[in-house]
């Protein structure tokens, strides 16, 4: 299920960025395994914002056929399956946490959450660098 990579149309660098995870749910699939820790089929399910399953198991599909995620059984339940961020995944932290930056700047409303930002503008760099050594935010804290 490998990518033709002559298949895109641009050779353009957002484009082709936006190729592979510019849609919502791949961003959010990416968010939650690295900032919440979720790596099971159940945990995206159960996320607030609803993915429909049908389109969960397309984008866990793209994302690990793109060398973002990878799968393996779960080995607690031989039934289940996990998903991890590859270093190309991981890679994907400066971008995640300059969209929380972003953000934090426009979003305005009473219930827009500060907590990770806040986590980010005491120590950036530490911040990131845990991310890119495949910690979650969760653990970020007792790392420190």
């Amino acid at each position: 299920m490998t990518e033709n990579p002559q298949a895109r149309r641009s050779g353009c660098a957002i484009a082709f960025a936006l190729d592979l995870i510019g849609d919502r749910w791949s961003l959010l699939i990416i968010r939650d395994i690295m900032l919440r820790g979720n790596k099971t089929y159940s945990d995206f399910l159960e996320a607030e914002e609803g993915i429909a399953s049908n389109i969960l198991n397309d984008r866990l599909k793209r994302l690990t056929s793109a060398g973002v995620l990878t799968k393996s059984r779960d080995p607690e339940n031989r039934r289940s399956f996990v998903y991890q961020l590859t270093q190309k995944g991981r890679d994907l932290a400066p971008i995640i946490i300059e969209m929380i930056i972003w953000s934090g700047k426009h979003d305005t409303r009473d219930h827009a959450r500060k907590g990770i930002l806040n986590r980010i503008l005491k120590d950036r760099a530490q911040f990131e660098a845990m991310l890119k050594k495949g910690l979650t935010a969760d653990k970020l804290d007792s790392a420190q």
